[in-house]
């Protein structure tokens, strides 16, 4: 099966079905993982804790590698089944319908001026303190979510789908670059923090998940204020707010969705959030007006238009 074809097949079965309720994910196995792995090498001690860091990126992607590698080797006797299984675990990769499914709730209680209802919803897909936050913040902070997210989530994904499927052969190799791409990505969620715990330990996974993202994040950008423009806003001042604002984070990679969702959607974002009870500043990205809960809702039709244009870069460029 060709690259377009298992691509929009998996984009089509995760806009149709999402992440099904009750059923075991991926990601979820790899972050056992992790925590497993975590247990038997962390460390404090100067020098060793970054080794170790680095020994549990290699081991965790070695274990993930192994285990995709060894589902699809089992399924190739069946090539119609193979080719199931490849789609399957491309679609359960991507985090599209998933980022709609988790803010619009957000958005509903807000409509209804439901604030408790809403900093609830919110708590679920968020790391800040949601106790504090007011109508505008709530909003801010959902429309942040599916902003950053739409990059690592969604095109980042696509991205080494394509990858894999030119550089490492087909199907497979697509599926196999993209979940070494996932874990990678579920160790920066876990370990990737600059914290006491984590500064030294957790550095190698920062630095892995800052180089994957790093091209995916400026192609992104670009991207969304394309999409923009496909959805009948002027490009321009969006380009404008993106170029100006993209390096506004200390992760060299965080601020370019949110930037470019900033401009398409003259919005301002950022501008800092509490975690466990401490202020954390971060610049303002974007110079237009205070999210709403109607912002919510156009921040998909910006995710949904920037994944099929990119979907249909891709297939034009492989």
């Amino acid at each position: 099966m060709n690259f377009s074809l298992l691509l929009c097949l998996a984009l089509l079965l995760d806009m149709l079905l999402g992440d099904p309720h009750g059923l075991p994910h991926p990601v979820s196995g790899i972050g056992r993982l992790i925590v497993f792995l975590e247990r038997r090498l962390y460390t404090q001690k100067k020098g060793a804790a970054f080794l170790r860091g680095i020994l549990l990126c290699a081991a965790t992607l070695a274990l993930t590698g192994t285990a995709v590698g060894l589902l699809l080797w089992a399924a190739s006797p069946v090539p119609w089944f193979l080719e199931a299984l490849e789609i399957c675990l491309l679609c359960s990769a991507l985090a599209w319908r998933s980022l709609k499914d988790e803010t619009l709730p957000v958005a509903l209680a807000l409509f209804r001026r439901d604030l408790p209802g809403a900093r609830e919803a919110l708590s679920r897909v968020v790391g800040r303190d949601t106790a504090p936050l007011g109508e505008a913040d709530i909003a801010r902070a959902a429309v942040e979510t599916v902003a950053e997210n739409s990059v690592d989530g969604v095109l980042s994904v696509m991205f080494y789908a394509a990858l894999g499927y030119i550089f490492l052969g087909g199907g497979a190799g697509m599926v196999l670059c993209v979940w070494l791409f996932k874990a990678a990505s579920t160790l920066d969620s876990m370990v990737g923090y600059d914290n006491p715990r984590y500064h030294d330990f957790g550095r190698a996974s920062a630095r892995l998940d800052d180089a994957l993202n790093f091209l995916p994040a400026r192609l992104g950008g670009l991207v969304i204020v394309l999409a923009g423009g496909c959805l009948g806003r002027n490009p321009f001042p969006a380009l404008r707010v993106f170029l100006r604002d993209r390096k506004k984070h200390r992760s060299p990679n965080s601020a370019h969705g949110e930037s470019a969702f900033a401009g398409v959607l003259r919005l301002s974002l950022g501008g800092g959030a509490v975690y466990g009870g401490v202020m954390e500043a971060r610049p303002q990205l974007g110079d237009g007006a205070v999210p709403r809960a109607a912002d919510i809702l156009r921040s998909h039709r910006l995710l949904d238009a920037s994944v099929v244009l990119f979907a249909l870069l891709l297939i034009a460029l492989s």
